[in-house]
């Protein structure tokens, strides 16, 4: 007998991957996933911008020509609860993990590194619609409650992802020959490839040249995480 909640709301979720996740990656073989306790309050995106030095000799002035953009950062604050009092009647006749369970799991899987790669997962953050590629960048842990014996009760992990987008397709992104905007969507549940071209482009004619451009065998079966590229129209 199963005691789920219709409305209950699907928490957040990191899946770490060892090889980079590509447009036609497979995001069902995780090699492990970390499930938030609670909602995250906010969701805080930097972006910025390099631009190279520049001055003429005996001037003030200095120019500003730009360089490169770099890889988007997401910070997200999770709190750690060992105190029971996010659950509620049976729920806590169920065998919890410990605070410090929990953070030994984040940073086994987003931090330490990984023995079949050497080097830290790659990484995949789902909450409902939204989707971030990454990899981790920095983690602050700070413990706030302790039990008499010293046993952490509760901790926040303040976490910083950098994006991580496979090169080929970063550098599509930044296509400066074209004079138009190139569009990237990241897929959601129930998304078509048709309903993407109708949203970009105004026709869900387009969709066989954006399937062309994404290089997909199977353009029917979008997967929800996966990154496309919807150039700019041949003229």
């Amino acid at each position: 007998m199963t005691l789920d909640n219709p409305f209950k709301l699907e928490k957040l979720k990191i899946l770490a991957f060892e090889e980079r996740t590509t447009r036609d990656g497979d995001f069902n073989n995780p090699v492990g996933t970390f499930e938030a306790m609670f909602y995250p309050e906010t969701l805080k995106w930097s972006y910025q911008i390099e631009y190279g030095e520049g001055q003429g000799v005996g001037s003030g002035d200095q120019a500003a020509p730009f360089s490169h953009n770099r890889p988007s950062d997401l910070n997200i604050k999770l709190l750690l609860d060992g105190t029971g009092v996010h659950e509620m009647g049976i729920l806590q006749l169920g065998t919890q993990k410990s605070v410090r369970e929990r953070i030994d799991e984040f940073l086994g899987l987003t931090y330490e590194i990984n023995g079949n790669t050497h080097e830290p997962n790659y990484l995949l953050v789902l909450w409902g619609e939204f989707s971030y590629t990454c990899r981790l960048s920095t983690v602050d842990v700070t413990c706030t409650a302790f039990d008499k014996d010293g046993k952490v009760l509760r901790a926040e992990l303040n976490v910083t992802l950098v994006s991580d987008v496979e090169p080929e397709l970063r550098a599509r992104l930044e296509n400066r020959s074209s004079p138009d905007l190139t569009h990237t969507r990241v897929v959601k549940m129930g998304d078509t490839l048709p309903l993407l071209a109708k949203e970009i482009y105004g026709n869900s004619a387009h969709y066989l040249f954006v399937a062309e451009q994404n290089r997909l065998d199977d353009f029917r079966n979008l997967t929800p995480g996966q990154a496309l590229v919807f150039p700019p129209l041949p003229k």
